[in-house]
């Protein structure tokens, strides 16, 4: 009998630690994931544009300007529901807003973007998600800052909200914009 009271034990505790770092975990802002990326320059990609195929955006075509790459696609449910709030944040005209269209069709993309409204100042189409790789995506929705170096400055994974772009973002912007 006491020889099958160890595993239990054993197991009890495992799950009781793990269910501890579960609850604490929960408790941390899950789009703070920590990126090795914070602090270095920004991957460089080649891509066409989306409103027009046949010319290709770098990000050095942003540089000298604080800039904020959001990735989307036209397939991502939780784009929709950002997709109201990159409209405000481009209206503000605080900073560029450049889109990566994460493994998404051209056509499906673009009837997204004229369904809903198209906020980014351009989108580069990343279709087979090696860019996206680059940047170390999780998933769509994610945003970077990037500042005029061209330095990844902050990491928001999953959808941005307006408590997020008025708390987070823009006085980060702000501050960046002023260095």
């Amino acid at each position: 009998m006491k020889r099958f009271l160890w595993p239990l034990l054993i197991f009890l505790s495992l799950a009781f630690f793990l269910g501890l770092g579960l609850i604490s975990s929960s408790r941390d802002n899950a789009q703070e994931l920590p990126s090795p990326l914070i602090g270095k320059a920004s991957p460089h990609f080649s891509l066409p544009r989306l409103d027009q195929l046949e010319k290709i955006a770098t990000p050095q075509d942003l540089a000298g300007q604080v800039w904020l790459l959001n990735v989307w696609a036209s397939w991502c449910v939780s784009c929709r529901e950002e997709h109201p709030v990159l409209l405000r944040f481009a209206r503000q005209h605080q900073v560029p807003l450049i889109g990566l269209n994460y493994k998404d069709k051209v056509d499906a993309a673009e009837a997204w973007l004229n369904q809903f409204g198209n906020p980014y100042l351009w989108s580069v189409i990343d279709a087979d998600g090696r860019v996206g790789i680059d940047y170390g995506v999780y998933g769509v929705p994610e945003s970077f800052v990037i500042d005029k170096r061209g330095v990844i400055r902050l990491k928001h994974v999953g959808v941005l909200t307006d408590s997020v772009v008025n708390n987070k973002l823009l006085p980060l912007i702000a501050k960046l914009e002023n260095e």
